[in-house]
């Protein structure tokens, strides 16, 4: 299924975003969005047929400038958004994901998995638990993993619910999309090799995050996280001149009109540049890459109510825009 998005008057922060589309029966191709729901075909306007958004990325630092002219540039050729498809904005070749990087979620975590004979009061579990954040954000790392770009899809798409997977969860992230590569950069340097954000839905199957054969080998991300379609992606990538501050958004997800997650990144333990540089400590990250920085309280297993076939999940965060996608069993397909 692919879900129009509604124009109006303002789809995302700043005076453009970029996405990538397609016309009916036609190739995907790079595009300029503007606010007011127009479309640039970047392919002409680069004169490059063979153009991708993930080219753009390789070049971020040329080519950035000529977007941004791009996007008043009253004589450019512009049509409806409404007429094409959106894809995820960006095919990445590395994807790296977060896990227990949201203070609140977190602390809820740590009260909900008490030992047995543990009769301290909530309150008192709660301090100790945050207690035990904030000697983390001072002194630890970020947590880690990583996941397949095949499992990234469109942020219109229908999410197919595997038939083995018995507890299917919904995580919302905001995702920094590289656009410089880098390799052991410094906090302060980090943002400097982020060219955008956008949303990400980090799905998972919770039944098979721990291996039940051999649980002392700890966690199974391939199998929780990585069935076709678990990461909806977009709709754009807004780039970062755009987002006044990555660590003061609004992430806001709706299950079938009911909010579930609605919480600022202001309560991330690491911020987008701890996360960025740490991830670079190790790896080196190339353009189109994603980091996802983690979700905040609210999921499936918060509330006793895991995803289902038909279920529709709104995703959004300030200035981002917004995803919409629906749920369906492998088995009703």
């Amino acid at each position: 299924m692919s879900v129009k998005p509604e124009a109006a008057s303002a789809l995302f922060a700043g005076p453009f975003a970029l996405a990538t589309l397609s016309a009916p029966e036609g190739a995907a191709f790079p595009a300029l969005v503007t606010p007011d729901a127009r479309v640039t075909d970047l392919r002409s306007a680069f004169e490059d047929t063979g153009l991708s958004l993930r080219g753009l990325l390789d070049d971020w630092d040329a080519v950035a400038p000529r977007l941004a002219a791009l996007a008043v540039d009253d004589a450019a050729a512009r049509r409806p958004l409404a007429e094409f498809r959106v894809h995820a904005p960006v095919e990445p070749r590395q994807v790296f994901q977060s896990g227990a990087n949201y203070r609140q979620h977190v602390i809820d975590l740590h009260v909900a998995h008490r030992a047995p004979d543990d009769d301290r009061p909530e309150e008192e579990r709660r301090a100790e638990a945050a207690e035990i954040m904030d000697r983390r954000a001072a002194e630890d790392l970020p947590y880690v993993f990583i996941g397949l770009p095949s499992a990234v899809t469109g942020p219109y798409d229908d999410v197919v619910l595997p038939a083995w997977a018995e507890k299917p969860d919904w995580e919302l992230e905001l995702a920094a999309v590289i656009g410089r590569p880098a390799h052991r950069v410094s906090v302060e340097e980090a943002l400097d090799h982020v060219a955008g954000y956008t949303i990400a839905n980090d799905l998972t199957d919770r039944a098979t995050v721990f291996r039940r054969d051999m649980p002392q080998i700890g966690t199974d991300w391939l199998r929780s996280k990585n069935a076709p379609g678990f990461t909806p992606l977009g709709p754009w990538i807004v780039p970062a001149a755009s987002i006044a501050d990555p660590g003061d958004l609004r992430l806001t997800l709706r299950l079938n009109g009911e909010t579930m997650q609605d919480e600022s990144t202001k309560d991330m333990i690491f911020n987008v540049a701890r996360m960025v540089s740490h991830v670079s400590q190790t790896a080196r990250l190339l353009p189109g890459d994603l980091v996802l920085t983690g979700s905040p309280a609210g999921n499936g297993m918060h509330w006793g109510r895991l995803l289902r076939d038909g279920d529709v999940m709104d995703a959004s965060i300030t200035g981002l825009g917004a995803q919409r996608t629906r749920c369906v069993a492998e088995a009703a397909r």
